[in-house]
């Protein structure tokens, strides 16, 4: 078993910057902390808090009964001056969130694969009291398993690229016309930083 402590990725090129124009943006949010990647089992796991709030009209939409659905998006790619970037390992995780108003608790759905119509499959279920509870379990990832270790090179370097987003695409019709280029439905985080891959070893 392994931690790599990740180095902050000021100015990184290629991939990194198609996901951030520096090492970490945010709308909404304020920069991850606690990034740590771990290999045990043969699997490569990643813990981050993921400190962020909802825009109003988000939560407006919550407590009209629409469920807004949210992103974690992870990858690891190598640099290559030669070429385009290679790569490595990438997972998504996607959660769904809505207020149940004759409960008034609300409802969490999380899962590795987008939720289509009303079937949740083998999503993991969980109901919160407060909206507080429900954010502070979306924003706390602990020991994501995002790919097999052996898919890494031994030494070297890699970029982790993380980002957290609002899924819009998963809004009813309307409400995607009238969300799109909304600054007050934004809500991003993306993060880059340099692995010593050797650590992970």
């Amino acid at each position: 078993m392994a931690l790599a402590v990740l180095a902050a990725g000021a100015g990184m090129a290629c991939a990194s910057a198609a996901w951030a124009q520096a090492g970490d943006s945010a709308a909404n949010a304020s920069a991850p902390s606690d990034v740590q990647l771990q290999r045990e089992g043969g699997h490569l796991l990643l813990t981050a808090s993921l400190p962020w709030s909802l825009p109003e009209l988000v939560l407006d939409a919550l407590l009209k009964g629409i469920p807004v659905h949210f992103v974690a998006e992870v990858n690891m790619v190598r640099e290559r001056w030669y070429w385009s970037d290679q790569e490595l390992l990438s997972a998504q995780r996607y959660m769904r969130l809505s207020y149940q108003p004759l409960t008034r608790r609300w409802r969490l759905y999380t899962g590795s694969q987008p939720f289509e119509g009303q079937g949740f499959g083998a999503a993991l279920s969980s109901s919160f009291e407060g909206l507080q509870e429900a954010l502070q379990a979306m924003q706390r990832i602990v020991r994501w398993h995002i790919g097999p270790a052996a898919e890494l090179p031994s030494q070297g370097e890699a970029v982790l690229q993380l980002r957290f987003r609002i899924d819009i695409s998963q809004f009813p019709r309307p409400l995607q016309i009238g969300a799109l280029g909304r600054s007050g439905w934004n809500l991003l985080v993306t993060h880059t930083e340099r692995v010593d891959l050797g650590v992970l070893q």
